[in-house]
């Protein structure tokens, strides 16, 4: 798209890139950085302090400012230690301003969606680019591995057809890689970095399971400055080994020596069981990652009962998830460390943000099947045979099934001027959370279930009593946590 003379380009702009790069040189100076992080410090503590206990948006803002915090804290860390490559820091700085102060160009791009479709475009799209990975852990959601020698893997042409209409037709500024293995990724001679590089006014994340990640993929990563790993544990070495194999502890922790050594920032992904729920938030691990191996964030993914031998008994307590929600406040309040749990922290986003939802997202899998989430393996929409017929990724976004989430969203409470009880941000999921809503949903608009994820055992009458049961004893405990901490005092009508 064309540029006008006088927009400001964050990421083109050569004379803001030189200032960026000026600006970002002087923050490793301690003298001038420590005076400005204490300010900001200071100015988010003040917005955090209240007399009177929050509710509302209030509470959500004054949580949103915790996260502020932590990051601004793990910067600092990460500066002071010098776990951060400079070169890697402008870009990241240089796109990171470009996603916060959008250039004209993007602008006008959702602005115009916003004028066909009156809502704006998903913020971001999660990919999966190939379901082959070298490891076969238990209960993986994508029922990967497994000895499976061919497995499904997106063309080249496609995926880079996916991602042009994402960033031109949407304005995406953010691409999340999932898997299977994102570094298995072979496709017409290219990796998955080939495609980052294509890219480079865009950010990535990639969720990996490290044992992949050599010297030189560390310094091909630095030297892109785009993409950030996530690296999947279990907790420490016996839990990690124990469901992962035999070993993979010490390749994950060679992958992030690699990382280190190249100034690449990486955090963790941990899933939350019944069995770990308990211990992947204590002081050892948080220790061990965000301390002696310099992790720069960390995402919890609660459980969910699909994929390899699904269980819904996996699935943490509700007295393990409203303990695990009172440790996580804690952590990135007093400890300042960058962590997201999902589900729990549903109302930092408002809620579900999934079927390219507004500041949400889609997932596309390695058939190019679009589905609302990664953890809703039910498809809309087959971008080959869109494609095929002449179509673009908003005809995948019209679809009826995703359009249903969307207006289910609406009614739960997105978009609304004010917190009240008829949505319960605390209970986001339509999976975990309303899982007899997502079976009417799929009964009336017959989604494509995803292959060896999803299946008839899922609308079978056991298992859609275990996950109603469960439904229900969540609702209880959350609902109560929603009225009492969030809507408090205010209108619940």
């Amino acid at each position: 798209m064309r540029r006008t003379k006088f927009e400001i380009d964050w990421y083109h702009n050569p004379l803001m890139g030189w200032v960026l790069n000026i600006a970002t040189r002087l923050v490793y100076w301690k003298a001038i950085r420590k005076p400005l992080v204490n300010i900001a410090d200071h100015w988010l503590a003040r917005k955090l302090t209240s007399s009177e206990p929050l509710s509302g948006f209030a509470k959500i803002e004054a949580q949103r400012n915790l996260i502020y915090r932590a990051v601004l804290r793990t910067v600092d860390r990460a500066l002071s230690n010098r776990t951060l490559n400079l070169q890697v820091a402008q870009k990241i700085f240089r796109l990171w301003g470009g996603v916060r102060f959008q250039p004209q160009s993007r602008r006008r791009i959702v602005k115009q969606f916003e004028k066909d479709y009156e809502t704006k475009p998903p913020w971001f799209l999660v990919i999966s680019p190939t379901h082959a990975c070298n490891l076969n852990c238990a209960g993986c959601y994508a029922n990967s591995g497994n000895g499976n020698t061919s497995a499904a893997t997106l063309p080249w042409d496609l995926l880079d057809r996916i991602m042009g209409e994402a960033r031109d037709l949407w304005g995406v500024p953010l691409f999340v890689f999932s898997g299977g293995e994102p570094l298995t990724y072979r496709s017409q001679g290219k990796d998955l970095l080939d495609i980052v590089e294509k890219y480079p006014d865009c950010l990535f994340l990639m969720f990996t399971n490290g044992t992949l990640v050599t010297q030189e993929t560390a310094r091909r990563l630095a030297k892109l400055g785009n993409l950030t790993p996530a690296i999947s544990v279990e907790g420490l070495q016996h839990s990690t080994d124990q469901r992962r194999g035999t070993g993979i502890f010490g390749g994950v922790l060679r992958a992030m020596s690699y990382l280190r050594q190249e100034g690449v920032p990486f955090g963790v992904s941990i899933t939350a069981t019944r069995q770990n729920c308990d211990r992947i938030l204590s002081d050892d691990l948080l220790d061990f990652y965000f301390g002696e191996q310099g992790a720069f964030y960390g995402f919890i993914f609660q459980y969910m009962p699909i994929g390899r031998n699904p269980n819904p008994d996996w699935l943490p307590t509700v007295d393990q998830r409203l303990a695990f929600y009172r440790r996580s406040w804690q952590v990135v309040k007093e400890r300042g460390i960058f962590l997201l749990d999902f589900w729990n922290h549903g109302p930092l986003v408002e809620g579900c943000i999934a079927a390219g939802r507004e500041r949400g997202y889609f997932h596309i899998d390695w058939n190019g099947k679009v589905m609302p989430c990664v953890f809703l393996p039910y498809a809309g929409a087959d971008m080959g045979e869109i494609y095929a017929g002449g179509g673009n990724l908003i005809d995948a976004w019209k679809s009826p099934f995703f359009q249903m989430v969307r207006q289910w969203q609406r009614e739960y409470g997105y978009g609304c001027q004010e917190v009240s009880a008829r949505g319960n941000w605390m209970l986001p999921c339509p999976f975990r959370d309303h899982f007899s809503l997502l079976r009417s949903w799929v009964e009336t608009c017959h989604p494509q279930p995803e292959e060896g994820i999803a299946g008839p055992w899922m609308l079978e009458e056991t298992f859609w009593q275990g996950m109603s049961a469960c439904e229900q004893e969540q609702f209880r405990a959350m609902q109560l946590l929603w009225e009492k901490e969030f809507v408090g005092g205010m209108d619940q009508g």
